[in-house]
C-alpha cells in the first residue's frame, strides 16, 4: 500500500523547487510545497483504490458473507490511511531536514515555503479513504450477482483520474499515465480474485 509514497516528494528535487535567489534561499517554494502536498493526496488516492479494490475483490472471491466483507474493507481502508499519512510524514520530514541542512539559514529556509510534512501526511490520508471508498461502497451497494464487475468497472473510472492527474502534475502523457494505473489495478484485482477464489475452495 505505500510503493507510491515517495512519489509524493519527488517534486522538490526539481529545478522550479530548488532555484536558489542572491541570498542562497530556494524561490517559489510556495508553488513546490502546495503541488508536493496535492501530488501526495493524488497518490495518496490511487493507492486507496488500488488496495481496497484487490481486497475486496479477493474476499468476495472466497464467497464470505456481507458482514465480513464489510469488515475486512473497512479494516483495509483505516490501516492503508494510516500507514500513507506515517509514510508520507517520514518521507517529506527526511527530505525537509535534508534541505534545511543544506541551507546556511535554517529560518530562512524554513520562511520560504518548504513542504510542511503534515500537510503532505493529511492528504494523502484523506486522498486514500475517498479513493478507497470507490471499490468499498460499490462492492457493497450493487447486487452480488454484478458485484465483482461493477467494483472492476467503477476502479478502472477512478484509476483513469488518478492517473492522468498524476501524469499532468508531472508534465507526463496523461494518456500513458492513466493505462499504466488502470492496468495495474486490474492486474492487482485480477490476482486477488483468483487468490481469494481458491482460497474460498479449501473453505
Amino acid at each position: 500500500m505505500t510503493t507510491t509514497m515517495d512519489v509524493s516528494v519527488l517534486h522538490t528535487s526539481t529545478p522550479e523547487a530548488v532555484q536558489t535567489g542572491s541570498g542562497g534561499a530556494p524561490t517559489d517554494s510556495g508553488l513546490g510545497s502546495r503541488l508536493n502536498w496535492l501530488r501526495a493526496g493524488v497518490m495518496g488516492a490511487n493507492d486507496g483504490i488500488v488496495s481496497t479494490a484487490g481486497m475486496v475483490v479477493g474476499v468476495a472471491g472466497a464467497a464470505v458473507g456481507s458482514a465480513a466483507l464489510l469488515a475486512a474493507g473497512v479494516a483495509a481502508t483505516v490501516a492503508g490511511a494510516l500507514s500513507m499519512a506515517v509514510g508520507e510524514y517520514v518521507s517529506v520530514s527526511s527530505q525537509r531536514d535534508a534541505l534545511v541542512a543544506q541551507s546556511s539559514d535554517a529560518l530562512e529556509a524554513e520562511e520560504d515555503g518548504l513542504t510542511n510534512p503534515w500537510y503532505a501526511a493529511w492528504a494523502s490520508m484523506i486522498a486514500f479513504v475517498a479513493g478507497a471508498l470507490v471499490p468499498l461502497l460499490t462492492m457493497l451497494l450493487t447486487p452480488a450477482s454484478i458485484a465483482v464487475p461493477a467494483t472492476f468497472a467503477a476502479v478502472v473510472v477512478a484509476l483513469m483520474l488518478t492517473g492522468g492527474t498524476a501524469a499532468h502534475l508531472g508534465d507526463a502523457s496523461k494518456l500513458r499515465g492513466a493505462t499504466r494505473a488502470v492496468l495495474g489495478g486490474v492486474a492487482a484485482m485480477t490476482v486477488t480474485w483468483l487468490v481469494g477464489s481458491l482460497v474460498g475452495m479449501q473453505l
